[in-house]
């Protein structure tokens, strides 16, 4: 097969530079690691990798821990693809032809392969449950052939990967600016005492109620993460007050997709969210808060994922990022100094304008 690659798209210079290491690694069947901010459109930069193997007969699976992932990346790719046959697996999904030349699936449906792909992608690497799953992190290798490549995608690698990065003993590159060339919004930390002791008096801290109030008479959406379901709940309660229309989403909500939905289409002007938001979700022009950012959920990789949410499109590249905290953790320091370290990178590069 010639050319099975339909795209007319352009890759940014920090994409392009991605991209032609990612065919390296896929012509020398190399491990690489690509790092990438979030928005920075990570999945374009496996087009030309994935064309090459593909022309050459080779096998390719593209892996993720997460099934809202997979259903996202699958018709991408088969439009970009449109003569290839993809299998799209995970749980639940009867998609049985085993031999497609490209497989889309979730990590858990490749313990169901062994030795059988020459391309192995995983994305989004330091999401859960492949993270902390050695199950999952073995069905990976064994379903890939002795001769192959590896290829990890995450805007947040771990601190073992990051540690490797930075002393040359891992193979990686970094995709430091969004395409649209403006920095990455830095979160900002703003004490808020004991806010959850105000929220038993029905309370919310004046400084979340500052942050709230003008964004509900300006219309400025905004998305907002709690550390709890419980915590949420009480959240919600005292916000209704000030609008009716404020909504909240949790991972056992059956209507999550359907509140997503109409966040998007602007109908509700403020989503209070778990972390089940935290990454995948592109809204284009909102703010962010966490309250009680300093909750052991708030690890490192998910502050910078919300941090994440924030200014992704072309025509809104800012936004506000603010962590409300009842003293700052390690994590909220690291997330901060990652997405500035990026942000210079990307400058130094020539990726932002400035």
């Amino acid at each position: 097969m010639d050319k099975p690659l339909l795209w007319d798209g352009v890759l940014s210079e920090g994409q392009d530079a991605a991209s032609n290491r990612v065919s390296v690694a896929v012509e020398n069947s190399a491990e690489l690691l690509v790092w990438a901010v979030a928005g920075a459109g990570k999945t374009e930069v496996l087009f030309a990798g994935i064309e090459n193997a593909l022309s050459t007969g080779m096998r390719v699976c593209i892996a993720t821990p997460r099934t809202d992932v997979v259903l996202e990346l699958a018709p991408r790719l088969q439009k970009v693809f449109p003569e290839i046959t993809v299998a799209v697996l995970y749980g639940g999904n009867e998609d049985r032809h085993e031999y497609a030349q490209l497989t889309i699936a979730t990590t858990h449906q490749l313990l169901r392969f062994y030795k059988a792909f020459d391309v192995m992608i995983v994305d989004e690497v330091d999401a859960f449950p492949y993270s902390i799953d050695e199950t999952l992190q073995y069905a990976v290798q064994q379903s890939r052939k002795p001769e192959s490549s590896l290829i990890y995608l995450t805007a947040t690698p771990n601190k073992q990967w990051q540690k490797e990065c930075r002393t040359g003993k891992r193979n990686y590159v970094t995709i430091p600016a969004r395409f649209h060339r403006q920095p990455l919004p830095v979160p900002q930390f703003v004490w808020s005492g004991n806010w959850e002791k105000q929220l038993k008096k029905r309370k919310l801290t004046t400084s979340i109620k500052k942050w709230i109030e003008p964004r509900l008479a300006s219309g400025k959406q905004a998305l907002i993460f709690a550390p709890k379901i419980a915590v949420m709940d009480k959240i919600l309660n005292i916000l209704r007050a000030m609008n009716p229309l404020i909504e909240s989403v949790h991972a056992e909500d059956p209507d999550r997709k359907e509140k997503v939905l109409r966040f998007r289409n602007k109908e509700i002007p403020i989503l209070l969210t778990t972390t089940i938001l935290e990454r995948g979700v592109t809204i284009p022009n909102i703010d962010v808060a966490v309250i009680g950012a300093e909750d052991r959920i708030f690890t490192e990789s998910a502050l910078v994922q919300i941090a994440g949410r924030a200014g992704r499109s072309a025509e809104y590249p800012t936004g506000d990022v603010t962590f409300f905290h009842y003293g700052k953790t390690e994590a909220m320091i690291s997330a901060r100094r990652q997405i500035v370290m990026m942000n210079k990178e990307g400058i130094k590069k020539g990726l932002i304008d400035v």
